[in-house]
């Protein structure tokens, strides 16, 4: 049996302490740079009154798992509870790994490494689904709520794109575990 290394055993601690439900995967490389290293299978984080359920991820790099666990629960849930009345139930994505390079380039992009989540919508407790794409020109409560998770998310992420960015990310949020900090 494997023993998982120092940082891994660490990371995994980190995150079982948010609440989080999630499984340990194994590293695997997959060719052309690509992998999966650190990486989990996240299907639910904790938020201050249960848990939210989270959609269509696949492996996620255990240091980006942490940092979207704690911006769901403070920067989203918070934020949908004080703007819109109603607590988080779900957040849907539209994936995480993908062995691909950043459109019109040939640079891996993040989700190459599993170190990206690209967010589609959320679901509320009352029912709305708040989606990026309906939402970022809606009415004056979701917009304000989409911009203030964005800004949410780019204290916390290395990379945040948007629906401003351009026209590839009309419909969600790329978040992108990292140093620096590029938000559009």
């Amino acid at each position: 049996m494997a023993v998982a290394r120092p940082e891994v055993r660490q990371c995994q601690a980190e995150l079982g302490q948010t609440g989080s439900r999630f499984s340990p995967l194994t590293d695997r490389f997959y060719g052309a740079g690509c992998s999966t290293t650190n990486s989990v299978s996240l299907q639910g984080v904790g938020g201050d009154r249960g848990e939210f359920t989270v959609t269509n991820l696949g492996a996620v790099a255990c240091p980006l798992a942490n940092t979207f666990a704690a911006w769901a629960r403070y920067g989203v849930d918070r934020a949908a509870r004080q703007i819109l009345g109603s607590p988080l139930v779900r957040i849907e994505t539209m994936g995480s790994y993908s062995c691909r390079n950043v459109a019109g380039t040939g640079r891996l992009s993040a989700h190459s490494r599993a170190e990206a989540i690209d967010v589609s919508a959320f679901v509320l407790a009352d029912g709305r689904r708040i989606s990026v794409l309906s939402g970022w020109n809606a009415s004056r409560q979701e917009r304000e709520f989409l911009q203030v998770i964005h800004k949410s998310a780019c204290k916390r992420f290395g990379t945040v794109l948007g629906p401003d960015y351009n026209r590839a990310h009309h419909d969600h949020f790329h978040l992108e575990h990292g140093t620096g900090s590029f938000c559009r």
